[in-house]
């Protein structure tokens, strides 16, 4: 469940599996964000040795127990202030920042961390250093659950403290995710939740409107839009569009009052690149530069990350979450064509789940994009390529 450093496997697409728990579950969810102290520079040398032949079976007096051993021990390092350099000193613990190896040593030190989670009936995701922790229930269980995850936690910072981690338990956060109805049953105090927590530099709230998100998203990209007035559009786009459109997934379907925001980012930003006044029509100045409306954005991206997950089966964890129908063998009716999950929930909420949305979007794509490649008509489903 460590899904840092993997092909495939990104935050976007970490984000995308939260919140698809979160609204799928129709129950409320609680995300439990747990934040370590400098954790590639506290690995210990010797630990990690024995983790590599208890966990990977890399053993003995091997050629590659003695090249890993030789790979993290003499290290020496300095620090220079200005013309000043201090005298060297041994690296004793710790991987070289930087390295192409250090981020995989890293994982294969906290490999049994998400074992422990598990063994706990907890959901998790772990993200290079960052450990989320989430669990669902209905407000009638909020207090049982919460001291299964208060349990959970003591065990964790248990093995952490042993494997000489440190977990920050002042940067450790808790959100309730839920419907207003659903959180206004829970009277209890015992848990000190925020409103909304940065989760992977992407702001959560407790009723998923990304409002806080939004709202950091347009004071970064005001401040940039008002520096790029004299801007051309490829640095308008690489510094404006790329906020827009990270994690932008997650958005589907959110109410036309939050898009509109986003949108109204977008139309300062045309006004911007081609100089034009601000009472001017967008409709027109979006097209000279070619651009997708924020909604039209939001939908590629899902179409996009719908056709990775087909043609690679990665991540996984999306991967389970779509299911395409098996092709029939007539030559104008071979296209892809996703199936939709019952409908069990009247909640509007439901919609906006990429297992919702994904198929609705794919199905509407002309049979021209969901063609497969005839030597793949008779593979199973996952194994199509579009």
């Amino acid at each position: 469940m460590q899904f840092a450093y993997s092909k495939h496997y990104f935050i976007e697409t970490a984000l995308l599996y939260i919140h698809d728990h979160c609204i799928g579950s129709r129950k409320i969810s609680c995300l439990c964000l747990l934040d370590l102290s400098a954790a590639f520079d506290t690995i210990d040398h010797n630990i990690l040795l024995t983790r590599l032949s208890s966990w990977f079976r890399i053993r003995g007096s091997s050629t590659a127990v003695n090249w890993f051993r030789s790979y993290l021990s003499s290290r020496c390092f300095r620090v220079k202030c200005n013309n000043n350099l201090s005298s060297l000193h041994t690296w004793l613990c710790g991987v070289p920042q930087g390295s192409v190896l250090g981020p995989l040593l890293f994982v294969m030190y906290t490999t049994p961390l998400s074992t422990i989670i598990s063994s706990m009936s907890l959901n998790l995701h772990l993200y290079a250093d960052d450990t989320q922790l989430f669990l669902s229930f209905h407000p009638s269980e909020f207090h049982s659950n919460i001291i299964h995850l208060q349990n959970a936690l003591r065990q964790i910072s248990s093995w952490m403290t042993a494997n000489l981690l440190t977990l920050n338990s002042s940067k450790t956060e808790f959100l309730l995710i839920g419907l207003k109805q659903q959180l206004s049953k829970i009277n209890d105090s015992s848990l000190t939740t925020t409103h909304s927590a940065r989760n992977l530099s992407f702001i959560f709230d407790e009723h998923l409107t990304f409002s806080d998100q939004i709202s950091a998203h347009s004071k970064s990209c005001y401040y940039h839009i008002r520096e790029l007035r004299c801007t051309a559009n490829a640095i308008a786009t690489s510094i404006v569009h790329s906020k827009l459109d990270y994690c932008n997934s997650v958005y589907h379907d959110l109410p036309n009052y939050q898009l509109n925001r986003l949108q109204q980012i977008q139309n300062s930003l045309a006004r911007a690149v081609v100089k034009a006044p601000k009472s001017s029509h967008i409709t027109p100045i979006l097209k000279s530069p070619h651009w997708l409306k924020v909604n039209e954005r939001i939908e590629y991206k899902l179409l996009s990350l719908n056709y990775k997950v087909l043609t690679t089966s990665q991540p996984s964890y999306l991967n389970n979450l779509i299911s395409v129908q098996p092709p029939r063998r007539t030559r104008s009716s071979s296209v892809v064509t996703l199936s939709r999950p019952p409908t069990i929930s009247s909640l509007k909420i439901t919609d906006r789940s990429f297992s919702y949305a994904s198929p609705r979007l794919w199905n509407q794509l002309p049979d021209s994009f969901r063609q497969p490649r005839q030597s793949c008509l008779d593979s199973p489903p996952h194994s199509l390529v579009i």
